[in-house]
């Protein structure tokens, strides 16, 4: 068969980002998958975005990514988040119409001319002098156990290596959704020396929407306009569809409570770690005794289907069981289940093998993405998937590889923390997890992220010349902020109905702007021949960057810090055994895990500030004998 740069194993959110970033970038591409009619699907929640995933959505899109543009072409109901907060985690979040979504990826993925569409089952890969050299096909009714040469692999296998679904105590070997499941990669990977662990998540039952009493439940409506994921894309005004908003109860409780020892959770039939994150509802009600409900959203799962997702219940117990606890629930008491919720399990890595650009440690040109790393979620794979298959394409070519830090974007934070603490449980983004999220905002990811993927090819012109639009708007508007305006009569009446404080004499109009009540339209309308009149995207910037000036200087004192010790690189032949001073458990995890700078150092589970210290020194001391050695 004919060879490739690159082959990528699965063809989910994160292996359909992984292979369009490298034939995008011009390697020769390959995606494998099982089923060509399983490419981007969403075997769970059919929704995109969410609590820091809109984040992830909005950089990845930054970078030149796919999801962003195809959710925008196929949201059915799209809203901000938490804008009851502050903007440091303002979220976007829509809901898909799944079908729609699979074959919008679908024809992005046939339109790459670079790019070969396969249907078969990867039974292991091969390498030559500790590089890949190919990956093997199993014998089947599409494939004949061919061998593809390749100089490159993003694996990125989501959930279905040796995967099983559980139901009550009824077990079948298959994939997601009734698909088939990977048979021959895990073997193949345990071969090179890799120890394979077992993770679980789930996913609730679907219910027939006209069985359904939707006046006994709270509507939820989208946004209007409805804001882009895409900074490509203005915002829309399509009709949107409502999700509705219900609860659990005591008679749900006790139906669940009543049965629990007849869930495969708690019966013992499942042997994989789940997510902490996204519990089952069992699981909610032994962690959460102590509430009397829990909310459910009943969610659409596309414009061609009636059928609905009950996002809140995912579950594994049997059959009986989720009838009659689904029909305690307001406007859930006729429903129709049309598919019943199920937990899987599956083989997963321990993602503390691979580098910092996702490719394993011991095999040139072998990378991972998805939840083959333990991690959760559709917006974690696909940041996953562009970052693997952008740094894979840069290896072959033998360039610098995109290296994004817990400074930089979400998805430094998502790949650092896989890669230098690993995870014993499915890993799931969240806003608490960024320690600089005032400055990760998704508003400004395109500011963040574009111009270091300039040098990738993912970024076009139209693209760029929009950010240097948007840019030099905001720099327009920030020199004309900093002219000052006395209290004259319409500034007062404006400040008082707004319940500020007026002020007394001459006053900045950037000062005015870090009101909370007083926005940048209030100034172009007191002021229009002061204030320059700007796009929507700039102005936000303005107004935020404005009103949170202090935070926001505050957090980049923090980064210049942690770019210091990041910038201290540590060599890889370091033989910390040697280093007097550390402790013992330091030096076992640094030889493990060779961290290529400082600050991974001290971010590594056994690493102290003393420890780190010391390297410090050790550090200055090496330099200084080098330095002695260059002299003499």
């Amino acid at each position: 068969m004919t060879g490739y740069d690159i082959v990528v194993l699965g063809a989910g959110h994160a292996g359909c980002e992984a292979a369009l970033a490298a034939a995008r970038m011009g390697l020769n591409t390959a995606v494998m998958t099982l089923n060509l009619d399983s490419i981007a699907l969403m075997a769970c929640n059919p929704a995109i975005g969410g609590t820091s995933k809109g984040q992830l959505v909005r950089e990845i899109d930054a970078l030149g990514g796919e999801m962003g543009l195809a959710a925008d072409d196929e949201f059915i109901q799209m809203r901000m988040l938490n804008t009851g907060k502050g903007p440091a985690v303002y979220s976007p979040r829509a809901q898909m119409d799944k079908r729609r979504y699979h074959e919008r990826m679908k024809r992005a993925l046939e339109a790459e001319s670079n790019l070969t569409l396969i249907q078969g089952e990867c039974a292991g890969i091969e390498t030559e002098n500790g590089r890949i050299s190919a990956v093997r096909l199993s014998g089947g009714v599409h494939s004949e156990g061919e061998r593809i040469p390749c100089r490159a692999v993003v694996a990125a296998t989501g959930v279905y290596l040796k995967s099983r679904i559980l139901i009550g105590d009824r077990v079948w070997e298959q994939g997601p959704s009734g698909l088939a499941r990977a048979e021959g990669l895990s073997s193949s990977l345990v071969e090179h020396g890799m120890e394979l662990r077992r993770f679980k998540t789930g996913t609730p039952p679907r219910v027939l929407g006209r069985t359904l009493d939707l006046g006994e439940m709270e509507p939820q409506y989208g946004d209007s306009p409805a804001r882009p994921f895409s900074f490509m894309h203005e915002p829309s005004y399509k009709p949107q569809r409502p999700c509705y908003l219900t609860y659990t109860n005591a008679q749900t409780h006790r139906v669940i409570l009543d049965n629990i020892n007849r869930s495969a959770m708690y019966s013992g039939l499942i042997r994989a770690t789940g997510t902490r994150y996204c519990p089952s509802i069992e699981d909610k009600l032994v962690r959460f005794a102590d509430k009397d409900r829990h909310q459910l959203f009943i969610e659409p799962e596309g414009l061609s289907t009636d059928e609905m997702y009950v996002q809140g219940m995912s579950t594994s117990l049997p059959i009986d069981v989720q009838r009659d606890m689904l029909r305690t629930i307001p406007g859930l008491t006729r429903c129709h289940i049309t598919r019943y919720g199920y937990a899987i399990e599956y083989d997963c890595i321990d993602p503390l093998i691979l580098n910092n650009t996702l490719m394993c440690k011991s095999i040139g040109g072998l990378f991972f993405a998805g939840q083959i790393n333990g991690s959760s979620g559709y917006e974690e794979a696909a940041a996953q998937g562009l970052y693997a298959g952008i740094n894979a394409a840069l290896w072959l070519k033998g360039e610098e590889p995109l290296l994004l830090s817990r400074a930089d974007a979400y998805i430094g934070v998502l790949c650092d923390d896989l890669t230098g603490k690993g995870t014993n449980e499915p890993y799931r983004m969240m806003t608490s997890r960024a320690e600089y999220r005032l400055l990760l905002r998704q508003d400004n990811a395109d500011e963040r992220l574009t111009r270091l993927g300039m040098r990738t090819g993912l970024i076009s012109s139209a693209r760029y010349d929009r950010l240097m639009r948007k840019e030099e708007e905001i720099a327009r508007a920030r020199k004309k902020l900093a002219s000052s305006v006395p209290p004259d009569e319409a500034l007062v009446r404006l400040m008082e109905e707004r319940g500020e404080i007026p002020p007394k004499t001459g006053i900045r109009l950037s000062e005015l702007l870090r009101r909370r009540n007083i926005s940048y339209t209030d100034l172009l309308m007191l002021y229009p021949d002061r204030v320059e009149d700007i796009g929507e995207e700039a102005r936000e910037q303005v107004e935020l960057n404005e009103r949170y000036s202090g935070y926001i200087e505050k957090e980049k004192q923090h980064v210049a810090k942690f770019s210091e010790m990041e910038n201290t690189l540590l060599p890889q032949d370091i033989d910390y055994a040697s280093i007097s001073g550390l402790r013992i458990e330091a030096r076992q995890k640094l030889a493990s895990m060779k961290p290529e700078s400082l600050g991974r150092a001290g971010r590594i589970s056994g690493v102290s500030p003393a420890d780190v210290a010391v390297l410090m020194i050790w550090l200055k001391r090496n330099m200084e004998q080098k330095d002695d050695k260059a002299n003499a």
